[in-house]
């Protein structure tokens, strides 16, 4: 999901700031919304220390490969929200992503703006959507495939909707782009088959893990209907 460096530049990189706005304004609003639901700052605080780190090791570590106009990464954002709660998970993944360019890619720096909106809107729209498919009285934990593959399906094509955009924003509607997107579209496909496995083998692990995973470093939801 990575813009690569000359996609967007010179004055168009004016709207990638516009949009970091935006996406640090919803981070905020997944916060604010954890807190009212009773977690608790120092709580809020821990699961947004265990995110950071997990995104990093997501970029560094996990499989990624350049595939048409970015590259595929497996970020796991539906995974990160379903454990650790949507305002935790923000946070996390645009700092995770902020480390990873000052540590290991400032060539990424530039597009920073257009890299954390491309992760941050859809995960405030399967934010929004698990309000709507999961029962309030459901604990995460007893989610099943269908409910997860609609979350990490909303996030990654969420992911690749705003590649695309920046691809054709940066470049115009050309061959080239559109056959580039294509190419990046059908390979992150495989992440959305991926993921919703993911998804329930963690929540299984924390389901059966409840001594250690129903505590105020993962999300309250996880293991109790909504409050």
């Amino acid at each position: 999901m990575h813009i690569e460096p000359g996609v967007v530049d010179g004055a168009k990189l004016a709207l990638s700031y516009a949009t970091a706005a935006l996406s640090f304004g919803l981070i905020a609003k997944m916060a604010k919304d954890d807190l009212q639901a009773k977690a608790s700052p120092s709580g809020l605080a821990g699961r947004t220390l265990l995110t950071t780190a997990l995104v990093f090791s997501f970029f560094e570590v996990l499989p990624h490969h350049p595939v048409g106009v970015s590259e595929v990464h497996l970020i796991l954002g539906s995974t990160l929200f379903l454990i650790f709660g949507a305002g935790a998970a923000s946070i996390g993944l645009a700092l995770g992503l902020l480390l990873q360019g000052v540590l290991v890619a400032p060539f990424d720096l530039p597009q920073y703006g257009m890299n954390v909106t491309t992760l941050i809107v859809p995960l405030f729209a399967i934010s929004h959507l698990a309000a709507r498919i999961i029962p309030e009285k459901k604990a995460y934990v007893d989610v099943g495939y269908r409910d997860a593959l609609a979350l990490s399906t909303t996030y990654q094509g969420g992911i690749v909707a705003w590649v695309a955009f920046w691809a054709l924003y940066g470049h115009g509607f050309t061959t080239e782009s559109l056959s580039s997107i294509a190419t990046f579209g059908s390979a992150y496909m495989t992440v959305i088959l991926v993921e919703p496995l993911v998804d329930l083998a963690v929540l299984a692990g924390a389901k059966s893990l409840r001594k250690a995973t129903d505590n105020g470093l993962f999300n309250g939801r996880l293991h109790h209907a909504a409050a």
